[in-house]
């Protein structure tokens, strides 16, 4: 038995990686990160779900549904991070702690992918790290749940 839960939400066409500008987001596919994910969270005691959705409804609805479930929110929502106020009050209404996650870095990108709704509600933010970020907001998030169950 897992000593926390964590949700890995993904936004619109991360289920592309792999096949989608490789320049910037690299060869792996999310069935690579689904598994870079899987082995994170076997190595650091959590249990796990990962979601990908191209519908912003269905990220919301995971995240109510998660309201009550997981312990934590890592999330890289992808181009919803530069225009979804409703992911942001969604992140906000659960009250859980969320990393925020980005393959690339956005801020060597265009300017309107400079700002983020999420990252206000975010305890971290990991950019630019590749695929390899999944796994450091993991490592960072179990740190922040067993600092919460040590209290």
């Amino acid at each position: 038995m897992s000593f926390a839960s964590v949700l890995v939400l993904n936004g619109p066409n991360l289920n592309l990686l792999g096949t989608r500008e490789l320049a910037i987001y690299g060869s792996e596919t999310l069935d690579d990160v689904v598994k870079l994910c899987r082995d994170a969270a076997e190595r650091l005691d959590l249990s796990l779900d990962f979601c990908q959705s191209n519908a912003e409804h269905q990220l919301i609805y995971w995240l109510h549904a998660a309201r009550t479930k997981v312990d934590g929110i890592v999330i890289n929502p992808a181009a919803y991070t530069h225009t979804s106020v409703a992911i942001a009050d969604a992140l906000t209404a659960i009250e859980k702690p969320v990393i925020e996650v980005h393959i690339s870095n956005v801020h060597r990108r265009e300017a309107f992918r400079h700002y983020s709704y999420v990252s206000a509600v975010a305890e971290g933010i990991i950019i630019g790290c590749g695929t390899q970020g999944y796994v450091l907001a993991l490592e960072r998030m179990a740190t922040i749940l067993r600092k919460k169950v040590a209290k």
